[in-house]
């Protein structure tokens, strides 16, 4: 009897070991402690979710009884949301309303958020301001260095995320100053150019996307934010879905799973079908084995493999700009896509075949020919870009050895060109198979 109850025992507290293996609990840390209270005072019911570590997706909630689909994974009192309403009803109120013009609701919340930090102890929104990334992973933090390994598009993508930052700082450096009245300490100090850039990551990778009526006091940008204490902890996962909406009846923002989730695993809720360079942009992370993961192919690169004697290429390429055809050119886990090989039909088009280019952008095969040379093509671009893709990756690993500081940004930039390394390969791998299917 005692021997089978002992094994039983082992069992038990195996299991129990093996429950916290994915995720390790974090709610007896004092941040959340704290913040557990702040959002209990202000009508947060206890869930059944627990802040946790897990070793793939960092810091996330876990759930400590099973979910069905359809169950509520959190609901948030109004109260708890951090929205321009909060900053109009703050000291800064007075200032954004009589500021000429209008501020921008956005710039309004990354003011409010300095200003609150700023604040430490006296910060009412201390609770949640400690739990929030010190620093953050987006395109726009990243030194020059790491941003030039980022693929083509992407860091196109990233520096235009850096001018606007840079641009939304100098046209508020008036309006921080008018703000002078209200700290001991000169405004230039407390709003310099990182604590913004700190606030808008915050607000970029945080944000639940919530309509608020239009007011005057704000420019016409789209007043659309709300920041969610614990619930922004939740992290992305594409193979979940859950309905999340702010409930007029409840007054409180909420979100269901469509999706079942087990005692003890991470609860995930889905931003969108994003890509991983869409992923890296708006909330620098990678996830691994991304279903709508691509890699895009520049035009370019398109052009680097058509004869330049070609009379007719001046042509074939307006055909494709008039038609859309020279953007989203992607590679994808089921290899080259639809529009990529159309693209290349129509460069291949031979001078005899030039007028069907109508038939090339509806999808019909021109000739078995134009069908051969498109699938060589493709499979010269794929491999071009593995090498392309290796590359980086030598220099990324030379680079990790050399930069200690910089190990965290160029984990990310590996994860999204490793992720870009498999899509290619099972590419090739698809269009070596084509190719032996026509001969």
């Amino acid at each position: 009897m005692k021997k089978s109850r002992g094994r039983t025992g082992r069992k038990r507290r195996r299991k129990h070991l093996q429950s916290f293996m994915d995720g390790v609990s974090c709610s007896h840390k004092l941040e959340y402690i704290k913040l557990k209270k702040w959002l209990k005072d202000r009508g947060f019911e206890d869930s059944n979710l627990r802040p946790a570590e897990f070793w793939d997706t960092g810091r996330g909630l876990m759930t400590t009884k099973a979910l069905q689909a359809g169950d509520l994974i959190i609901s948030l009192p109004e109260k708890c949301l951090l929205t321009t309403g909060t900053v109009l009803s703050s000291c800064l109120g007075e200032y954004i309303m009589k500021w000429k013009p209008p501020v921008s609701p956005l710039i309004a919340l990354c003011t409010f958020l300095i200003a609150e930090k700023h604040a430490g102890e006296k910060s009412l929104w201390k609770p949640y301001l400690d739990v929030l990334p010190k620093t953050y992973t987006c395109p726009v933090c990243l030194e020059h260095d790491v941003v030039s390994l980022l693929p083509e598009p992407l860091r196109k993508k990233a520096q235009e995320q850096r001018t606007t930052v840079q641009e939304l700082y100098m046209s508020s450096k008036a309006f921080f100053s008018s703000l002078q009245p209200l700290f001991a300490e000169n405004t230039g100090t407390i709003f310099n150019y990182s604590a913004l850039e700190w606030a808008w990551c915050t607000i970029n990778t945080r944000t639940i996307y919530m309509k608020h009526s239009q007011r005057e006091c704000f420019s016409l940008e789209p007043d659309v934010y709300a920041l969610a204490p614990y619930l922004d902890l939740l992290n992305h996962s594409p193979n979940v879905q859950v309905k999340a909406a702010f409930n007029e009846q409840t007054r409180s923002y909420e979100i269901r799973t469509n999706s079942q989730c087990k005692k003890y695993e991470e609860v995930f809720i889905c931003y969108g079908p994003h890509d991983n360079q869409r992923l890296v942009l708006e909330y620098g992370f990678v996830v691994m084995d991304n279903p709508h993961s691509t890699v895009y192919v520049s035009s370019d690169i398109l052009l680097k493999y058509f004869p330049p004697l070609d009379k007719q290429r001046n042509t074939k390429l307006s055909i494709l700009k008039d038609h859309d055809f020279l953007e989203n050119l992607t590679f994808g886990w089921d290899g080259p896509s639809w529009r990529l090989l159309t693209a290349l039909k129509l460069l291949s088009l031979g001078a005899d075949e030039f007028t069907c280019w109508r038939r090339t952008l509806l999808g019909d095969v021109i000739s078995a020919r134009n069908e051969q040379q498109t699938l060589n093509i493709t499979a010269k671009i794929c491999h071009f870009l593995i090498q392309e893709t290796q590359h980086v990756l030598l220099q990324i690993s030379q680079l990790k050895r050399k930069k200690e500081n910089l190990k965290k940004h160029l984990a990310l930039v590996e994860a999204l060109r490793l992720e870009d390394l498999k899509i290619l390969q099972k590419s090739a791998e698809i269009l070596c198979n084509l190719n032996m299917a026509k001969t």
